[in-house]
């Protein structure tokens, strides 16, 4: 009986490595810091993790977007720096906040930065706006885009996605197809245009429902995270949630005023500026001269989308009742829910005094490619 007792202990003992092993953890997160032989990692959960690396244990570099480790290289613990992201592969440590790693998949900073440069200057050869038809069988989807109509063309190849349901950070967005998209939609297109500017040929779309807001703030909560202000074009009062996730940003006086000269056609505008830099005689670029203040307000909209990723940051704390400001925000669902904020403008109170019923000026609702690659947990990233 005592042989058989031992038999069973060390049965149960093997039984519980074995399990211990198949349950190895995999934390993904961003490099916080880093030691010879070890790092800690932020964990997209926000919990830091001690990553201690032996010499045994693989660290292999990949390319951001990577799929499998096809395009992987051979790389060391001294690889590791902080703001890189890592997938970590191993067996718990000594203690809860501890792995002792097998495998380290790593996206190094720097390349993740070329990634999201080269990811904005495509979205931005592209174009978005206002869904005004949809005809998913033959593939085409007519934009509202500023004063003009553009024809965005799609193909079995295009890939759609979706902004999801209360979530304002653009990697959420989801698989969709030319189905799900609605008129009224706000959309963003990445693509070719035509040389004449009126069709997009679509390499990935991605589609939500937004609403978009401007006026003077009447109450800030900083406390609950919520703005409220009279909106110019509805006349309704509306209260709008700041979260961390919501970019809030604030407008240089002079840059404000020279948006607003634009629109207004002025000494800075459409028929000032412009066509001092252009040779004489040469006709007007994009009408210009000829769509007045609203084509200067579609100018000076897409001015304000262009720019918005280089404007200082603001928090909620930062802003006053009196403030203007532009929002774009989730739409919500129900008599109940609230709209959160996705983009907040501040400073921008010579742009509403020049274009009062806001024509013109709706902000692009994604930060294009500002998201970090996914390597979200167990399961996930390259290899896996």
């Amino acid at each position: 009986m005592r042989w058989s007792l031992a038999l069973v202990l060390a049965l149960a003992c093997a039984l519980s490595l074995k399990a211990r092993a198949q349950a190895a953890p995999h934390p993904a997160g961003t490099v916080k810091s880093t030691s010879s032989s070890a790092f800690v990692l932020t964990t997209t959960a926000g919990q830091d993790v001690t990553v201690n690396v032996p010499a045994a244990a693989k660290v292999l570099i990949v390319p951001p977007g990577s799929k499998d480790l096809s395009a992987a290289t051979a790389g060391s613990v001294t690889d590791v720096q902080p703001g890189d992201r890592a997938l970590v592969t191993g067996t718990a440590g000594d203690s809860g906040a501890a792995v002792n790693a097998v495998r380290v998949i790593l996206m190094k900073s720097a390349a993740i930065a070329e990634t999201h440069a080269a990811e904005e200057a495509a979205w931005a050869r592209g174009g978005g706006g206002i869904v005004k038809s949809v005809d998913a069988a033959a593939g085409k989807i007519e934009i509202s885009s500023g004063l003009h109509t553009v024809t965005v063309t799609a193909t079995p190849a295009t890939i759609v996605r979706r902004y999801s349901n209360g979530s304002v950070r653009f990697e959420d967005a989801v698989k969709s197809d030319l189905a799900s998209i609605q008129t009224g939609d706000q959309m963003r297109v990445r693509g070719t245009r035509s040389p004449d500017g009126t069709t997009i040929a679509a390499d990935e779309i991605v589609t939500g429902s937004f609403k978009n807001y401007s006026g003077l703030l009447t109450a800030v909560d900083a406390s609950a995270g919520t703005v409220t202000l009279k909106d110019l074009t509805t006349k309704k009062v509306v209260t709008v949630a700041v979260t961390p996730n919501s970019d809030v940003r604030r407008l240089p006086p002079m840059a404000a005023q020279a948006i607003a000269a634009r629109m207004r056609g002025g000494a800075n505008g459409a028929g000032g500026a412009g066509a001092a830099q252009r040779p004489a005689g040469s006709p007007p670029a994009g009408g210009e001269g000829q769509e007045g203040a609203a084509g200067g307000a579609r100018r000076a909209g897409m001015d304000l989308s262009q720019m918005l990723s280089r404007l200082p940051t603001e928090t909620i704390a930062g802003l006053k009742p009196g403030d203007a400001v532009m929002i774009v925000a989730t739409s919500s669902s129900g008599q109940s829910a609230q709209s959160a904020a996705v983009t907040l403008l501040t400073g921008v109170e010579p742009i509403l005094t020049a274009a009062p019923s806001g024509e013109g000026m709706t902000l692009t609702p994604w930060s294009v490619g500002s998201g970090e690659p996914s390597m979200g947990g167990e399961g996930a990233g390259p290899g896996r």
